[in-house]
């Protein structure tokens, strides 16, 4: 292929896709999985019903009505829409944000696609459901974290991105 023709494909899929939007793949992905392993524990276990997997490790089905750790889940219901709201808001700032990123931050277009799914999981589940479906269940001894699912995992992990591309960036500006 001539290299004019390579070049102008190139800089005409840059154009489709600002900043740092070609990761929102890695969103749908993560909006995927997390609603389908949602479905699957739907489907195969009653409220509250424990399957060790682990002996620090349970898989269970568990309804959040509230935000992280449950925070405020018995606030009578006005939570859902306040929270769906956030996540909705979120959703649109992260895109723009995204979309504003340049070529070279990577990190934290991974970062905040992971973000992003987790963010439109949960809304989903908020919006159609009422509450959040979490099933992942970490314990030790009697001890148990609270249960958490995909779209949770995906935007603690994008957090963490986010914290070492600010670590890094302050370290390549001190060197």
């Amino acid at each position: 292929m001539p290299k004019a023709l390579d070049s102008s494909s190139s800089e005409s899929s840059k154009r489709l896709l600002p900043g740092q939007l070609c990761w929102l793949w890695l969103t749908g992905v993560v909006i995927a999985l997390d609603q389908i392993t949602k479905h699957m524990v739907v489907a195969r276990f009653d409220l509250y019903e424990r399957l060790e997997v682990m002996p620090f490790f349970n898989l269970t089905l568990a309804y959040n009505p509230g935000a992280a750790f449950s925070f405020l889940a018995d606030a009578g219901g006005w939570q859902r829409w306040f929270f769906t709201a956030i996540a909705l808001g979120a959703s649109v700032l992260i895109l723009i944000w995204l979309a504003r990123l340049t070529a070279a931050e990577k990190l934290q277009g991974v970062a905040l696609a992971l973000i992003l799914g987790g963010a439109l999981g949960n809304f989903y589940d908020r919006l159609v459901l009422g509450h959040v479906v979490d099933f992942l269940d970490f314990y030790w001894g009697n001890s148990h974290f609270p249960a958490f699912n995909i779209a949770d995992s995906a935007i603690t992990i994008g957090a963490g991105l986010i914290l070492l591309d600010m670590f890094l960036g302050a370290r390549k500006k001190h060197d």
